[in-house]
This record gives structure tokens, sequence and C-alpha cells, in this order.
């Protein structure tokens, strides 16, 4: 019985002095820790990537969504500007709006003017 409390004491003491280690720093002067820092320093640098992996990621959906709501807006602006074009470009409508500036809707089709050889000279001569 004594050789199974041994074996069980010794994980908990090396526990203590990892634990201990870690909270004076002593575990960084060992040679383990010196032998792996260009390793940790490659973990941090991709840390540091990732992260700015992510806030980009995040402004370019907060572009994207910008330009979604500017498309939409302007579709909509689109939409009305022609509808406002097709009613103002009616018949009737320019009937009405030319009658305000005092030039009237033509009642009968317009006539073809048919000049003579004799007339045509004579025009010319003037």
């Amino acid at each position: 019985m004594n050789k199974f409390k041994e074996t069980d004491d010794a994980p908990s003491k090396e526990k203590r002095a990892g634990v201990k280690s870690l909270l004076t720093g002593s575990f960084l002067s060992k040679d383990k820790v010196v032998e792996s820092l260009p390793f940790i320093f490659f973990l941090s640098f991709l840390a540091i990537v990732y992260i700015a992996n992510g806030y980009q990621a995040e402004k370019l959906i907060r572009k994207i969504y910008k330009t979604n709501n500017e498309l939409k807006e302007m579709r909509s602006e689109y939409i009305t500007t022609k509808s406002d074009l097709m009613y103002i470009s009616k018949q009737s409508q320019l009937a009405r709006s030319t009658y305000e500036l005092g030039i009237k809707e033509l009642t009968s089709p317009p006539k073809k003017i048919v000049l003579t050889e004799e007339e045509m000279e004579a025009y010319r001569d003037e």
C-alpha cells in the first residue's frame, strides 16, 4: 500500500512545482522554453493575423450591407422617376402643360406643302 501512496503524491508535487514555476516565471528560463521561442512567436503572429482577418471581414460585411442599402434606395428612386416620366409624357399631360404656356394642341392633321418648280424659283430669287 505504501507504494501506491507514493506514486499518488508524486504527480501532485509535480503539479505544485509546475504551478509555482508558472507563478514565479522561472519556467521561462528553462532551455525547452528558450528553444521553442521561435514557435511561440510564430503562433503569436498567427493569432494576430487571425484577429486582423476577422476585423477585415467584419469591415467588408458592413461595406456590403451599406452598398446593398444604397442600391435598394437608388432602385426605388429610379422606379419613382421612371413612373413620373411616364405620367408626364402622356399625351393628355403634355396637352395640359402646353395649354398653360399658350400653345394649343392641333385638332386637324398636318398638311403637306407642295410647291411647283416656278414657285420654288420665285422663292429662290427673293
